[in-house]
């Protein structure tokens, strides 16, 4: 029997499946030839990432644009890291974007014919190639302990050379299955690493879908394909994972660029034909000396998805800032379809910058400022009322109580062509607009009002006494404005602030005060949305009854 077979044989006695084997059990995808097969696999080891909500967002417009397959596979190899439960919190965080995977890893479940999805179930498949490189002498046991490992990287270090495992440094790359077997019989532990047949001085052209050509050093390392544990790094896993899952584009973030040399090495080394990729701009954030520095969870809130679930801030309006990052026209696109759905935009690799994406948050509270704005008074009411199911549920009483009151307080100066931009996020609404309701009035009127000390408590009392009196809630925005201007000057007012400041002496003040009277009257409070609108929802009843209110805390 060859040496090398009956080392294979040795280390995979159970394994009695090749390649072939593989090869029909996972055939390629039955799909057009330019339809794009991608995929997220995150490893189980924390929240979702908004630098990952980046990452995924990009694999899976690609792969619906060109009616390919987006599928989920989790990568949890390094079971050290891994943190119960987060796999399935990734994916129900995914989910409330509309990410939703064809098949793969569902949390619960799997689904598809290339299962399974996680990488810890599929050890059996590694084993498969690992034992056929190993028959070909591709890969070897290597017997290195830590201490051997520790004492080369100081020596590596020290010299400063390059560190790893390759050239006269990968001390058993060379070993003879016999001496391999003879240790094995022994007992001493080892991983399995790839026989390199690379060399540092050679260089190789690969192409990036968005940097274009590159000349890369060869790789020469021999890396672990193989752990102790009988997992496989990442490496290797992305080798056999994506070539048996059949994805033809691996999308990810530039930090993968150094990796790129040792994949093209290992899909050349087994004749399988190598996918395209496309490498990211890393997600960014300016730093407190004025650099740039990666978007981090440890320093950063907004690094974590949660952060925006928790605030309210409209998922449609993350995504859209996402793609002005992800593709340079996105926001020219946007200006001539104001009110297109987004899933219209077509990414393009050739709009990416290769310089990093700048992650601005004030830019994000603006895109959610106008996604908000341009929501029906039933959508802002239904996504508020979802949000505030699990984060403000007295919000959610709110609008229980009535809910076509609340939609009607949300439709102020709504659905119109220029709507006002008054909340980024939902969790903005509650205070704007608790002096609607009653109760909440009258707790809101023990406090002291903010009337303007200028104006004598007289003649803050008489504009109510006549505004009550020469109201009319019949007329429309234009009319009433015109009476509420006649109204101020029933009371002494200019209804012209132009004219009050050229003659101020002639004058109690003029109908910006006057309106500022009757909107703390209303709200108790100087700023509050368009007045009219207010008179309106409130009612003669409701705001008359408050003048009273009002007018008797004042004497």
């Amino acid at each position: 029997m060859n040496e090398y077979i009956e080392l294979a044989n040795l280390i995979f006695p159970n394994v009695t499946e090749t390649i072939e084997d593989l090869e029909k059990r996972y055939p390629p995808r039955n799909l057009n030839k330019d339809a794009l097969i991608t995929r997220f696999a995150p490893s189980p080891t924390g929240f979702l990432h908004t630098g990952s909500l980046f990452m995924t967002l990009v694999n899976y417009r690609f792969a619906k644009q060109t009616n390919g397959l987006f599928y989920i596979r989790l990568e949890d190899t390094d079971q050290k890291r891994e943190i119960k439960g987060t796999g399935i919190t990734l994916l129900n965080e995914l989910k409330e974007f509309n990410i939703i995977p064809d098949e793969g890893y569902l949390g619960d479940h799997e689904e598809g014919k290339y299962a399974p999805y996680i990488q810890s179930k599929r050890a059996n498949i590694y084993d498969i190639v690992i034992k056929e490189l190993i028959k070909r002498g591709l890969a070897y046991p290597c017997f290195m302990s830590s201490e051997e490992l520790e004492e080369l990287r100081r020596m590596q270090e020290k010299k400063k050379i390059r560190p790893g495992c390759y050239g006269k440094y990968a001390k058993y790359h060379s070993i003879t299955p016999k001496e391999a077997i003879e240790r094995i019989k022994n007992n001493e532990p080892y991983v399995i690493r790839f026989k390199s047949s690379g060399n540092e001085l050679n260089k190789i052209s690969v192409y990036d879908e968005i940097r274009g050509k590159l000349e890369l050093t060869e790789n020469d390392l021999d890396i672990i394909i193989r752990k102790k544990d009988g997992l496989p790094t990442y490496h290797f896993a992305h080798l056999v994972d994506d070539h048996f899952m059949r994805t033809n584009l691996v999308i990810r973030g530039e930090e993968w660029l150094p990796s790129l040399p040792i994949h093209y090495e290992l899909f050349k080394t087994m004749n399988w034909q190598f996918p395209k990729y496309a490498h990211t701009p890393t997600v960014q954030k300016v730093s407190d000396t004025g650099g740039r520095r990666k978007l981090s969870k440890r320093y950063d809130e907004e690094a974590a998805v949660s952060y925006f679930f928790n605030y309210g801030y409209p998922k449609t309006g993350l995504i859209e800032y996402l793609l002005t990052i992800i593709n340079s026209n996105f926001e020219e696109w946007r200006l001539a379809n104001p009110y297109t759905n987004n899933n219209e935009f077509k990414l393009s690799f050739d709009k990416f910058s290769s310089d990093g994406a700048l992650f601005d948050m004030d830019k994000v509270k603006n895109i959610c400022k106008e996604v908000l704005s341009k929501m029906t008074k039933k959508e802002i009411t239904d996504e508020t009322y979802t949000w505030a199911s699990t984060y403000d549920l007295e919000l959610k009483q709110l609008i229980d109580r009535d809910r076509s009151y609340f939609e009607e307080i949300m439709n102020i100066e709504r659905e119109i062509e220029k709507p006002r931009k008054d909340y980024e996020k939902y969790s903005d609404i509650k205070e704007s607009i608790l002096f609607f309701y009653d109760d909440y009035y009258n707790e809101m009127l023990k406090e002291e009002l903010p009337f303007n000390s200028l104006i004598s408590k007289e003649d803050t009392l008489n504009v109510l006494n006549t505004f009550k009196k020469e109201n009319d809630p019949s007329l429309n925005e234009t009319d009433w404005f015109n009476n509420l201007k006649r109204i101020a000057t029933l009371c002494g007012f200019c209804d012209n602030v132009k004219e009050y400041k050229k003659n101020k002496e002639a004058y109690k003040g003029h109908i910006g005060d006057v309106a500022s009277i009757i909107r703390i009257t209303m709200c108790t409070k100087t700023k509050s949305p368009n007045l009219y609108n207010i008179l309106q929802i409130l009612g003669k009843d409701r705001y008359e009854k408050r003048i009273e209110q009002v007018i008797a805390k004042i004497k």
